[in-house]
Protein backbone atom coordinates (compact mmCIF):
# COMPACT_ATOMS: atom_id res chain seq x y z
CA UNK A 1 0.00 0.00 0.00
CA UNK A 2 1.53 3.46 -1.10
CA UNK A 3 1.75 5.67 1.60
CA UNK A 4 0.02 8.58 -0.39
CA UNK A 5 -3.04 6.44 -0.65
CA UNK A 6 -6.29 7.48 0.97
CA UNK A 7 -7.00 4.92 4.09
CA UNK A 8 -10.70 4.14 3.69
CA UNK A 9 -11.96 2.36 6.69
CA UNK A 10 -15.36 0.18 6.37
CA UNK A 11 -16.67 -0.08 9.92
CA UNK A 12 -17.83 -3.92 11.24
CA UNK A 13 -19.56 -4.91 7.47
CA UNK A 14 -20.50 -8.19 9.28
CA UNK A 15 -22.30 -6.21 11.88
CA UNK A 16 -23.21 -2.72 10.48
CA UNK A 17 -24.55 -2.69 6.79
CA UNK A 18 -28.28 -2.70 6.47
CA UNK A 19 -30.21 -0.48 3.89
CA UNK A 20 -27.18 -0.52 1.33
CA UNK A 21 -25.05 1.28 3.64
CA UNK A 22 -22.41 -0.54 2.30
CA UNK A 23 -22.96 1.66 -0.67
CA UNK A 24 -21.40 4.68 1.10
CA UNK A 25 -17.65 2.83 1.14
CA UNK A 26 -18.55 1.97 -2.57
CA UNK A 27 -19.01 6.01 -3.48
CA UNK A 28 -16.08 7.26 -1.66
CA UNK A 29 -13.96 5.07 -3.23
CA UNK A 30 -15.59 5.43 -6.99
CA UNK A 31 -15.34 9.59 -5.93
CA UNK A 32 -11.74 9.55 -4.39
CA UNK A 33 -10.29 7.10 -7.86
CA UNK A 34 -12.62 9.52 -10.11
CA UNK A 35 -10.24 12.72 -9.17
CA UNK A 36 -7.13 10.27 -9.27
CA UNK A 37 -6.48 9.35 -5.97
CA UNK A 38 -5.18 6.20 -5.18
CA UNK A 39 -7.09 4.30 -2.54
CA UNK A 40 -6.38 1.76 0.12
CA UNK A 41 -9.88 -0.16 1.07
CA UNK A 42 -9.45 -1.66 4.18
CA UNK A 43 -13.10 -4.05 5.72
CA UNK A 44 -12.77 -4.98 8.83
CA UNK A 45 -14.77 -7.38 10.66
CA UNK A 46 -16.18 -7.52 14.11
CA UNK A 47 -13.52 -9.84 14.89
CA UNK A 48 -10.64 -7.74 13.95
CA UNK A 49 -9.16 -4.73 15.33
CA UNK A 50 -9.80 -1.12 14.14
CA UNK A 51 -6.22 0.39 12.45
CA UNK A 52 -5.47 3.74 13.74
CA UNK A 53 -4.04 5.16 10.03
CA UNK A 54 -7.45 5.16 8.41
CA UNK A 55 -8.24 8.84 6.60
CA UNK A 56 -11.82 7.94 6.95
CA UNK A 57 -14.10 5.29 8.50
CA UNK A 58 -17.54 4.59 8.03
CA UNK A 59 -20.21 2.87 10.08
CA UNK A 60 -23.35 1.53 8.85
CA UNK A 61 -26.77 0.90 10.59
CA UNK A 62 -27.96 -2.06 11.89
CA UNK A 63 -30.65 -4.68 13.60
CA UNK A 64 -30.75 -3.78 17.71
CA UNK A 65 -28.46 -7.35 18.29
CA UNK A 66 -26.25 -6.73 16.04
CA UNK A 67 -25.68 -2.75 17.25
CA UNK A 68 -25.49 -3.90 20.81
CA UNK A 69 -22.60 -6.61 19.74
CA UNK A 70 -20.97 -3.69 17.54
CA UNK A 71 -20.93 -1.28 20.01
CA UNK A 72 -19.56 -3.73 23.00
CA UNK A 73 -16.69 -4.53 20.53
CA UNK A 74 -15.92 -0.90 19.63
CA UNK A 75 -15.77 0.30 23.46
CA UNK A 76 -13.07 -2.70 23.71
CA UNK A 77 -10.96 -1.64 20.99
CA UNK A 78 -9.44 2.00 21.42
CA UNK A 79 -8.54 1.75 17.91
CA UNK A 80 -11.49 4.30 16.46
CA UNK A 81 -10.99 6.81 18.94
CA UNK A 82 -7.63 7.03 18.40
CA UNK A 83 -8.03 7.38 15.07
CA UNK A 84 -10.13 10.23 15.71
CA UNK A 85 -7.91 11.75 18.08
CA UNK A 86 -5.53 11.63 15.11
CA UNK A 87 -7.84 13.83 13.08
CA UNK A 88 -9.54 10.70 10.83
CA UNK A 89 -12.80 11.44 9.62
CA UNK A 90 -15.60 9.63 10.79
CA UNK A 91 -19.41 9.15 9.20
CA UNK A 92 -21.99 6.65 11.02
CA UNK A 93 -25.36 6.22 9.77
CA UNK A 94 -28.64 5.18 12.04
CA UNK A 95 -27.30 2.66 14.67
CA UNK A 96 -23.64 3.38 13.83
CA UNK A 97 -24.51 7.42 14.80
CA UNK A 98 -26.10 6.41 17.93
CA UNK A 99 -22.78 4.64 18.82
CA UNK A 100 -20.90 7.16 18.48
CA UNK A 101 -23.07 8.98 20.84
CA UNK A 102 -22.74 8.44 25.30
CA UNK A 103 -25.34 6.19 25.27
CA UNK A 104 -28.20 4.24 23.16
CA UNK A 105 -30.65 1.57 24.08
CA UNK A 106 -30.39 -1.46 23.38
CA UNK A 107 -32.13 -4.75 22.27
CA UNK A 108 -32.84 -5.59 25.91
CA UNK A 109 -34.24 -2.52 26.36
CA UNK A 110 -31.40 -1.56 28.39
CA UNK A 111 -29.15 1.83 28.53
CA UNK A 112 -25.77 1.12 26.90
CA UNK A 113 -22.62 3.59 26.63
CA UNK A 114 -21.69 4.51 23.35
CA UNK A 115 -17.94 5.70 22.35
CA UNK A 116 -18.44 9.48 23.63
CA UNK A 117 -17.08 10.79 19.98
CA UNK A 118 -20.05 12.99 19.65
CA UNK A 119 -21.81 14.60 21.87
CA UNK A 120 -25.25 12.60 21.95
CA UNK A 121 -27.57 10.29 23.49
CA UNK A 122 -30.43 8.32 22.23
CA UNK A 123 -33.60 6.81 23.88
CA UNK A 124 -35.87 5.30 22.33
CA UNK A 125 -39.26 6.82 20.80
CA UNK A 126 -42.55 6.29 22.01
CA UNK A 127 -44.33 6.61 19.03
CA UNK A 128 -44.37 5.72 15.69
CA UNK A 129 -41.00 4.70 13.84
CA UNK A 130 -39.56 7.50 11.43
CA UNK A 131 -40.03 5.58 8.39
CA UNK A 132 -39.87 7.09 4.74
CA UNK A 133 -38.12 9.63 2.06
CA UNK A 134 -36.68 12.43 4.26
CA UNK A 135 -35.19 15.60 2.92
CA UNK A 136 -33.08 18.32 5.20
CA UNK A 137 -31.37 21.40 4.97
CA UNK A 138 -27.81 20.98 5.78
CA UNK A 139 -25.60 23.27 7.91
CA UNK A 140 -24.82 26.06 5.89
CA UNK A 141 -21.08 26.26 7.16
CA UNK A 142 -20.75 22.47 5.29
CA UNK A 143 -21.10 24.04 1.36
CA UNK A 144 -23.82 21.42 0.74
CA UNK A 145 -27.14 21.52 -1.06
CA UNK A 146 -29.79 19.66 0.64
CA UNK A 147 -30.01 16.41 1.70
CA UNK A 148 -32.03 13.62 0.66
CA UNK A 149 -32.18 9.93 2.15
CA UNK A 150 -34.27 7.28 3.74
CA UNK A 151 -35.18 7.18 6.91
CA UNK A 152 -36.41 3.80 9.17
CA UNK A 153 -36.23 4.21 13.21
CA UNK A 154 -37.65 4.63 16.73
CA UNK A 155 -34.81 6.13 18.01
CA UNK A 156 -34.44 9.48 19.39
CA UNK A 157 -30.67 11.70 19.58
CA UNK A 158 -30.52 14.08 21.63
CA UNK A 159 -28.03 16.88 20.96
CA UNK A 160 -25.39 18.33 23.66
CA UNK A 161 -23.86 21.45 23.45
CA UNK A 162 -21.03 20.21 22.06
CA UNK A 163 -22.04 19.58 18.83
CA UNK A 164 -24.47 21.12 15.87
CA UNK A 165 -27.20 19.62 13.70
CA UNK A 166 -25.95 18.34 10.80
CA UNK A 167 -29.21 19.13 8.81
CA UNK A 168 -32.97 20.79 9.81
CA UNK A 169 -35.34 18.62 8.19
CA UNK A 170 -38.27 19.75 5.73
CA UNK A 171 -39.93 16.42 4.79
CA UNK A 172 -38.86 13.48 7.23
CA UNK A 173 -38.27 13.46 11.43
CA UNK A 174 -34.55 13.25 11.71
CA UNK A 175 -33.00 12.90 15.16
CA UNK A 176 -37.27 12.18 16.49
CA UNK A 177 -36.63 15.09 19.05
CA UNK A 178 -39.64 17.23 17.10
CA UNK A 179 -37.13 20.10 16.80
CA UNK A 180 -36.63 19.63 13.17
CA UNK A 181 -32.68 18.96 13.72
CA UNK A 182 -31.03 15.73 11.81
CA UNK A 183 -27.85 14.06 12.64
CA UNK A 184 -24.67 16.08 14.65
CA UNK A 185 -21.37 16.86 13.63
CA UNK A 186 -18.09 18.62 15.43
CA UNK A 187 -14.83 19.01 13.47
CA UNK A 188 -14.40 15.52 11.66
CA UNK A 189 -16.90 13.44 13.22
CA UNK A 190 -20.95 13.33 11.18
CA UNK A 191 -23.70 10.94 12.61
CA UNK A 192 -26.99 11.14 10.58
CA UNK A 193 -30.11 8.68 10.55
CA UNK A 194 -29.94 9.17 6.50
CA UNK A 195 -29.64 5.39 4.71
CA UNK A 196 -30.15 5.71 0.67
CA UNK A 197 -27.13 5.24 1.07
CA UNK A 198 -26.46 8.69 2.03
CA UNK A 199 -23.20 9.05 -0.38
CA UNK A 200 -25.21 7.40 -2.90
CA UNK A 201 -27.74 10.67 -2.78
CA UNK A 202 -25.73 13.03 -2.11
CA UNK A 203 -21.87 12.65 -3.62
CA UNK A 204 -21.24 16.26 -2.35
CA UNK A 205 -21.05 14.52 1.18
CA UNK A 206 -18.69 11.88 0.04
CA UNK A 207 -16.53 14.88 -1.35
CA UNK A 208 -16.52 16.74 1.84
CA UNK A 209 -15.57 13.65 3.48
CA UNK A 210 -12.68 13.64 1.41
CA UNK A 211 -12.13 17.14 1.01
CA UNK A 212 -11.11 16.89 5.38
CA UNK A 213 -9.05 14.09 4.99
CA UNK A 214 -6.92 15.45 2.44
CA UNK A 215 -7.22 18.77 4.24
CA UNK A 216 -7.83 20.65 0.81
CA UNK A 217 -10.81 23.12 0.11
CA UNK A 218 -11.57 21.68 -3.35
CA UNK A 219 -11.61 18.58 -5.56
CA UNK A 220 -11.42 18.19 -8.91
CA UNK A 221 -14.74 17.74 -10.81
CA UNK A 222 -16.54 14.52 -11.30
CA UNK A 223 -18.94 12.86 -13.10
CA UNK A 224 -22.25 14.04 -11.31
CA UNK A 225 -25.00 12.94 -13.80
CA UNK A 226 -25.85 9.50 -12.13
CA UNK A 227 -26.42 10.88 -8.83
CA UNK A 228 -28.17 13.80 -10.33
CA UNK A 229 -30.31 11.90 -12.01
CA UNK A 230 -30.91 10.07 -8.49
CA UNK A 231 -31.37 13.00 -6.62
CA UNK A 232 -33.93 14.61 -8.47
CA UNK A 233 -36.01 11.66 -9.08
CA UNK A 234 -35.74 11.51 -5.08
CA UNK A 235 -36.45 14.76 -4.19
CA UNK A 236 -39.69 15.71 -6.81
CA UNK A 237 -40.91 11.79 -5.37
CA UNK A 238 -41.39 13.44 -2.07
CA UNK A 239 -42.56 16.81 -3.19
CA UNK A 240 -44.66 15.92 -4.74
CA UNK A 241 -48.49 16.54 -3.46
CA UNK A 242 -50.19 13.41 -1.72
CA UNK A 243 -52.99 12.54 -4.01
Amino acid sequence: MSESALRLVWVYPDLLSTYGDRGNVLVVERRARQRGLEVARIDVRSDQPIPTSGDIYLLGGGEDRPQRLAGERLRADPGLGRAVENGAIVLGVCAGYQIMGHEFIDDMGQRTPGLGLLDVWSTRGEGARNVGDILAEPDPRLGLPTLTGFENHQGVTHLGQGVSPLARVTVGGGNGTGDGTEGAWRDTVFGTYLHGPILARNPGVADLLIKLALDVSALPPADNTWYEALRAERIAAVQQPAQ
